[in-house]
């Protein structure tokens, strides 16, 4: 985790989101009320720049503040796969219309977007879905997936520096590592 200036993270160029004019207006008023409440993702490049893999529109939006940055130990792929499976992960919840009206009885906000989002979310559980299509059927001679054994291990380091001087030690024997921060 560390703190950045917004204005230095380089956007993923493949990023494919966009955000409408509603979107920054509702992040602007959930920022101004909250602050951040979320880390942007981001990967270090070999030239030591940060790029983002989620968080853009966050980033664009307070380009002079330090925010908080989660940089990951992942690669071009890893990130690519990120950067496309995150946001339609997060569309997949459902909604729970009792929890979300008894949040929603409990909470205030002074920014119209965020309150005009709220108004809908409730508006949008009382509708009736159509009922959902058959599953197809599924073969049953799939062949079975393989996962092969891992022996891992985490070291809790004192500090950054110790993190940095056992990855760069034990890189140099030549494991492959993963650095993950908890």
């Amino acid at each position: 985790m560390r703190r950045v200036p917004a204005r230095e993270l380089r956007p993923h160029p493949r990023n494919w989101r966009t955000h409408s004019d509603r979107q920054r207006d509702v992040l602007r008023g959930v920022l101004a009320e909250i602050g951040y409440a979320d880390a942007l993702l981001a990967r270090e490049k070999s030239d030591g720049s940060l790029e983002l893999i989620d968080g853009h529109l966050r980033a664009e939006t307070t380009p002079e503040m330090l925010v908080p940055v989660l940089v990951l130990d992942v690669d071009e792929g890893e990130a690519a796969k990120l950067l496309a499976t995150l946001d339609p992960l997060a569309k997949l919840a459902g909604m729970d219309r009792d929890a979300l009206a008894e949040v929603l009885a409990e909470t205030t906000t002074d920014s119209a977007a965020v309150h005009t989002l709220w108004d809908e979310l409730l508006a949008a559980t009382a509708t009736e879905l159509p009922p959902a299509a058959p599953l197809p059927e599924v073969a049953k001679d799939l062949p079975l997936v393989e996962v092969p054994e891992l022996y891992q291990l985490i070291v809790d380091c004192a500090d950054e520096a110790e993190q940095q001087g056992l990855y760069e030690e034990l890189h140099e024997r030549g494991l492959k590592l993963r650095v993950v921060s908890l």
